[in-house]
């Protein structure tokens, strides 16, 4: 299987790769836009889990709270997509999304789920941030977090924002790399 996926890699990897800038300015997408998005999203999904023996799937699109587009993939065997830690979840949205971006010209934020595994995720990490912030303003020291995955740091540093309390910031590299709190 590993082989057929890297097949797959190497495909996308084949034509030259452009320059694909994010846009700093507000941009609206239509709803056509957002439809050929959708569309390409589940098309590409729907032939990377030929490859995986999950059976009958379900992938569900919605709008979550910033504006990007998710896609929940349910069915009877899907934790295998998950894999450990969230690791293989975790390529497979970064696999999508790139195909995604290079077929459609420009990026556009998607979050790749399955079964919600992202969601409880997402609330685990921002309850971390919240006692961590907290620990930092009564310890009145920073607080150093495990190493996370740029998704998990993001988590971090959105959820701590708006905390007048604290500040956050990324250190290290690679798989070491990991947030400090720091309180104000």
């Amino acid at each position: 299987m590993s082989d057929e996926i890297n097949d797959v890699t190497e495909q996308v990897n084949k034509e030259p790769i452009e320059m694909i800038e994010e846009n700093s300015e507000e941009v609206e997408y239509t709803e056509d836009d957002l439809d050929q998005i959708a569309d390409t999203v589940i098309e590409t999904l729907q032939s990377i889990l030929n490859f995986f023996d999950v059976g009958e799937i379900t992938i569900d699109e919605y709008e979550g709270d910033e504006g990007e587009l998710i896609f929940d993939i349910t069915g009877d065997d899907v934790a295998i997509l998950i894999g450990r830690h969230g690791r293989t979840l975790e390529s497979l949205h970064i696999l999508v999304s790139n195909i995604t971006t290079r077929k459609i010209g420009y990026r556009y934020p998607i979050v790749i789920d399955v079964e919600g595994y992202r969601s409880r995720q997402r609330q685990k990490i921002e309850s971390i941030a919240r006692s961590s912030a907290k620990r930092a303003v009564s310890q009145g020291k920073s607080v150093s977090l495990r190493p996370m995955s740029p998704y998990e740091r993001r988590l971090v540093h959105m959820a701590l924002q708006s905390d007048d309390r604290v500040e956050t910031h990324s250190e290290d590299e690679g798989a070491n790399r990991h947030v400090i709190i720091t309180p104000l």
